[in-house]
């Protein structure tokens, strides 16, 4: 494999790109009515803070990272990439272990979100039950709120 020519960077440097990225996508995913050039960006940004997120955070920042680009995924309407990251998310929260008692629950959510995204609703189902369950476990209600109110998006 030929060297790299990425210009090296270092771990806080990688740390602060992959949050910042991620904040991004946040911004622009918010916007009432986004331009095929802004949901552009939201993908690519998404996409960047994943990277970022490899090269600089810890493990569950990886999953997370996945996440995001699955969330983005379903935002745009888009199911089997949409689905891939959640299982990727998954994946990896089962390799490197949850992370935060909220992570699993936030798998969970991308999973059912996805699926209901691809029309699958038996799958949406039950991810939708296995995410509730997992809510169970989130002992902070300012870590589990934000969850629920996702949870709440997904008829």
């Amino acid at each position: 494999m030929p060297p790299s020519r990425l210009p090296d960077l270092d771990r806080e440097t990688e740390r602060r790109l992959a949050a910042g990225l991620h904040n991004e996508v946040w911004r622009i995913m918010e916007i009432p009515k986004r331009r095929p050039e802004q949901d552009d960006e939201m993908l690519h940004a998404a996409h960047a803070s994943r990277y970022h997120w490899g090269k600089g955070g810890q493990s569950v920042n990886l999953a997370r990272g996945e996440w995001l680009c699955s969330r983005v995924y379903a935002v745009l309407g888009r199911p089997e990439p949409a689905v891939w990251h959640a299982r990727r998310c998954l994946d990896l929260l089962t390799e490197f272990g949850s992370g935060e008692p909220w992570d699993l629950a936030a798998a969970y959510e991308a999973l059912a979100r996805a699926h209901l995204v691809a029309g699958n609703k038996a799958e949406t189902k039950t991810w939708l039950a296995m995410a509730n369950e997992a809510l169970k476990l989130i002992p902070d209600e300012d870590d589990r709120r934000p969850i629920e109110a996702d949870l709440a998006t997904i008829k």
